[in-house]
């Protein structure tokens, strides 16, 4: 059996994967990258936030995605009963960039992982991890190509970016039930030949169901005339006006007031998809010798588009930890790491949870929002979950709690 040694392993090769060994490769390690599929690839979460460009500029990598053309992105806009909200994320609280993209997944992902492979990563693509043993001073895995062969790679430390694919929450037991409900998405890409006068291709459109506030649905332009489109809610809900993703999507969109308006001319580009229980949690988010990113770790909701920009951040925080730890430096990864993740997973949490109570959509379309609460909110929406500065990080909680007794006065 093939053995070998690298400094670093990483289990994945999508956005938290990249940026990874990316960042990894720039500081003097050798990595390697070991993905269980082929590039370009099919993957959901088009519509990135704004911090994502801080995170692309940071591993060189920003020059590559602005050359893809990607449809610009500069807000979102809420659509209920009737009403139209538009947040423009010019009018956050935070500094940084405020405008991103929204892109086509397979292109987006391919263009990054190609970047960190110019810069020096070594990628495996159609390799699939199957073992990962801890040992004294690293760990070990097992490897398997698409032919059956069986390798086994040596290395100090393991970052598993794996996303859905969960590759050492499988392996380790580290799966823990999620707080939020079982939910489940129905998705596909539409040619849309929107010619709504009404329509902003610079801006996702969420839509809350005229039926059932606890469905809402997703729009995200893409480049040359295609969208993504897709529902979600409680599982048996959806499920309630269909029995294939297809039906199910259908149904629902046709009856979403707007959504459907701008969609009266849209023809298929890719068949329905279906996940569901996508929320996920782990018992810890690192160990000795390895630590989980972006969707591998925990997955909240699609609802403010946060997977990605948790991805990108978790794999800033943990090249840092990971660099000093090889190099004989202590390395905190309970403070720096986990407990820094969570602040911004904490903030998306909370916003999450007050989308699905209702509560947040009361202060969406509250009509004399206080100025200084809509900047804040845009700033998450944005993508800046890190910011101290923000009343909505500092403590979620007790935030969506004086808006709840505002807004139910």
């Amino acid at each position: 059996m093939d053995q070998r040694y690298c400094d670093v392993a990483i289990i994945g090769a999508g956005p938290s994967g990249a940026i990874a060994a990316s960042r990894l490769t720039a500081l003097g390690w050798n990595v390697e990258v070991f993905e269980s599929q082929h590039f370009p690839r099919f993957s959901i979460g088009e519509s990135l936030l704004p911090i994502c460009v801080e995170f692309l500029r940071e591993t060189d990598m920003l020059a590559d995605v602005e050359a893809q053309n990607f449809q610009f992105k500069d807000g979102a806009v809420f659509w209920m009963d009737g009403e139209t909200e538009t947040i423009d994320f010019h009018e956050k609280s935070a500094p940084g960039p405020a405008t991103v993209w929204q892109v086509r997944r397979d292109k987006f992902d391919d263009t990054l992982i190609k970047c960190a492979m110019r810069q020096g990563a070594h990628v495996h693509f159609g390799h699939k991890v199957t073992g990962f043993t801890q040992n004294t001073g690293g760990v070990t895995l097992e490897i398997e190509n698409e032919a059956g062969e069986s390798q086994v790679v040596n290395t100090s430390f393991v970052l598993d970016a794996s996303g859905f694919g969960r590759v050492l929450p499988r392996l380790m037991d580290l799966d823990v039930p999620s707080d939020q409900s079982l939910r489940r998405s129905c998705f596909k890409h539409v040619h849309d030949f929107a010619d709504h006068p009404d329509f902003d291709r610079n801006k996702i459109l969420i839509t809350v169901h005229p039926d059932d506030p606890q469905v809402w649905l997703w729009l995200i332009p893409l480049a040359d005339g295609m969208s993504s489109i897709g529902v979600v809610g409680a599982d048996d809900v959806i499920q309630s006006r269909g029995s294939t993703p297809e039906e199910m999507l259908a149904a629902w969109c046709e009856t979403s007031g707007f959504m459907s308006d701008i969609l009266s001319k849209a023809t298929e580009a890719r068949a329905a998809s279906q996940i569901i229980g996508f929320s996920r949690n782990v018992k810890n988010l690192y160990g000795d010798n390895y630590a989980l990113l972006g969707n591998a770790a925990e997955f909240l909701d699609p609802v403010f588009s946060s997977g990605v920009t948790i991805a990108m951040k978790s794999a800033m925080l943990a090249t840092d930890l990971v660099d000093r730890q090889l190099k004989g430096l202590p390395a905190d990864w309970e403070k720096d790491f986990s407990a820094e993740l969570k602040v911004g997973v904490n903030a998306f949490r909370a916003c999450v949870n007050a989308w699905y109570t209702g509560l947040l959509q009361r202060l969406i379309f509250m009509d004399s929002r206080n100025e200084d609460i809509s900047r804040h909110f845009t700033s998450i929406l944005a993508g800046y979950a890190w910011d101290r500065k923000n009343p909505i990080v500092q403590d979620p909680k007790r935030f969506f709690s004086l808006m709840d007794r505002m807004t139910s006065d």
